[in-house]
Order: C-alpha cells, then sequence, then structure tokens
C-alpha cells in the first residue's frame, strides 16, 4: 500500500504535512519565478540584486548556499541565515517557524535580517504576498529591486545559479548539470529525492508503524543503491561532480549526527558504508562546500525545534565525525 492521501489543507510547517494515514507528504513550494541571463527579463540576472535567506540547519537551503560557494556567487548574491531554533512567529497564533536573532552576537551562524527588517520568514512571505497562506520556508531567494519573493523551490533556485549567473560567476565554467549527463542526473535525483532527501524525513515524521516501515526499507535500498555506485565511481554520476551529487550530500552530512537517532534512521550508520562514508568527505572537501557545514546549528535546530518529537530539547553529545579526514576517492581520477 502507498501513502500518498492528501496532506491536510495550510499545512505551515513541515509539521504539519502528514496524511490521514499516518504518513509524512511534502506539499509544493510556491514562488516559481525564474532568473534569467536576458536583460528584458522580469528577474534578470544581475550583480547586488539578489540576497538569499538560508538556514544552515535546512537541507534544502543548504543545497543553495553550496551552489553560491560553488560557482563563486557569494560576492554577486549576499545571503544570510535564521536563528537554528524555530520561534513564535506572530502573537495571534501558535505558528513556530523560522526566525531572525535579535543580533549578530545572539548566535554563532545566524543574523537578524537588516535587508528587510522583519523578524522571520512569514514576515518575508507576507511582505511579499499579504495573501499568502501556504508554508514559510527556506530558502527564499529575494529580489531587492521589487521587494518580493523570485523562487522558493530550491531544486529551481540551484538551476538558476548553475547557469543564469554565468556572466558574473568567478567560476562560471563548472556546469553541475551538463547536458551530456542531465538524462542521468535526472534519473538519480528521482531516486535520492524520495528515498533518501524525502525519505528521511517520512521515517522521522511518520505517526504510524506501517508507513515508517515503508519509508525505512526504501530509504536503506536507495542507501544501497548508491553505495553500489560509488563502489564503481568517484562521483553519482560519472568522475566529475554534478547537482546529484551535492543534493545526495546535503542529507548524508546530516545522517549520522541527526537523522540515525532524530528520525529512527538507524538500521546502518553512513560510517559503515565505506564508500558512502568516504564520498561524503569528497564532498565535504570540494572549494566552497565546507563553509556550508554548521554542524551545531543542524542539531540545535532538528533536537530542540519539534516538542513533539523531542520534549525536553536535549542534543545529543556526538558522534562529532571530522569529514576534513583524508579520503580515499581519489583512486577514480584517471
Amino acid at each position: 500500500m502507498k501513502y500518498s492521501q492528501h496532506v491536510i489543507l495550510m499545512a505551515r510547517s513541515a509539521l504539519d504535512e502528514m496524511s490521514a494515514t499516518g504518513a509524512f507528504v511534502r506539499t509544493p513550494s510556491t514562488f516559481r519565478s525564474w532568473i534569467s541571463r536576458d536583460p528584458n527579463s522580469p528577474f534578470p540576472a544581475e550583480s547586488g540584486r539578489y540576497h538569499l535567506y538560508i538556514s544552515y540547519a535546512c537541507p534544502w537551503a543548504s543545497r543553495c548556499l553550496a551552489y553560491l560557494k560553488i560557482k563563486g556567487l557569494d560576492k554577486a548574491i549576499s545571503f544570510s541565515s535564521v536563528s537554528a531554533k524555530w520561534g513564535r512567529t506572530k502573537e495571534t497564533d501558535e505558528h513556530m517557524g523560522w526566525v531572525f536573532p535579535a543580533s549578530d552576537s545572539e548566535e554563532d551562524g545566524a543574523e537578524p535580517d537588516t535587508l528587510n527588517g522583519t523578524k522571520n520568514v512569514r514576515e518575508l512571505y507576507e511582505l511579499a504576498s499579504i495573501n499568502y497562506s501556504g508554508k514559510y520556508t527556506v530558502p527564499v531567494l529575494w529580489d531587492k529591486i521589487q521587494k518580493t519573493i523570485v523562487n522558493n523551490e530550491s531544486a529551481e533556485i540551484i538551476r538558476m545559479l548553475n547557469t543564469e549567473f554565468n556572466d558574473i560567476a568567478e567560476n562560471a565554467n563548472l556546469d553541475l548539470y551538463p547536458p551530456h549527463l542531465q538524462p542521468q542526473i535526472d534519473e538519480i535525483n528521482d531516486l535520492v529525492y524520495d528515498a533518501i532527501n524525502n525519505g528521511v524525513y517520512k521515517c522521522g515524521f511518520a505517526k504510524k508503524q506501517e508507513p515508517y516501515n515503508e519509508a525505512v526499507i526504501k530509504l536503506y535500498e536507495a542507501l544501497d543503491k548508491c553505495e553500489e555506485i560509488l563502489s564503481k565511481q568517484r562521483y553519482l554520476c560519472g568522475e566529475t561532480i554534478t547537482e546529484a551529487d551535492i543534493r545526495l550530500f546535503v542529507t548524508l552530512i546530516r545522517f549520522d549526527e541527526v537523522y540515525a537517532v532524530y528520525f529512527k534512521c538507524n538500521k546502518r550508520l553512513l560510517r559503515e558504508y565505506p564508500n558512502i562514508f568516504n564520498y561524503i568527505k569528497d564532498i565535504f572537501q570540494f572549494p566552497g562546500v565546507s563553509s556550508t557545514v554548521h554542524m551545531e546549528q543542524i542539531k540545535n535546530h532538528y533536537y530542540g525545534s519539534h516538542p513533539s518529537l523531542n520534549p525536553y530539547g536535549i542534543v545529543p553529545h556526538g558522534p562529532n565525525i571530522d569529514y576534513s579526514t583524508p579520503h580515499d576517492r581519489a583512486r577514480f581520477s584517471k
């Protein structure tokens, strides 16, 4: 049996996205405009025009930040991070979501919204659309001129960052979605998104045993498949790093520290997969990527933001894995 019944309407956070069967079902993003190299576009690719709001804790936002760093766009597109833990977003209701700290010194890795002066991401969405009624998620790609959200779908934001800013990117020649690999990347993405990226949430947010069982079996089948692929080649689609690797990495880097414990993904730790574990180190050490991983923020968010899963908000002490140590992936290099 597949658990795909309709999710509760008006979901405003991941914890609301639950079907009648107790299965987690992610709802789609809503702001889907496109930044283009065409100067006549409604959203032209211009240096200094856009701002990326992220959370270091969020894998979807972190993959956008990884692209910003990898492509050498952090001078052309500004970015800032919210606080790790969710907080109240409005006095008139009980919604908990991404909030900004009151000052730069309040929390390492987070900063106030000096661009728009909002106190939380919910206010950003309401600034962009007075009739908005969906989730208040990161990433948010913001247009400083039109004062609105361009896009909040990470899969589309990374495609824009890969191609549309190449006239101003420091690493314009690096193509993470090259034409000759696109069919292969798309195939890997389909597997990774459903079973791994989203799969860990299906495990962690399941409210009944049967959907959890289905999700965790599918998760480990996909991880076994990745281990097999990575036993034969350096990256998921061959000897070149691609979009597929970044999309997988943001989940893998959180796995042993958070998902294995918090989301009950404990059948096998990733450091027990020799190829996957060395692969995580390889991607982590790719220029620009390590600066996007803030493990303290990651752990503080997950363990501190969902009282229904962790009532006392206790953050586990370990395992504190050092991903900067040597790996063996260069053995595949020609």
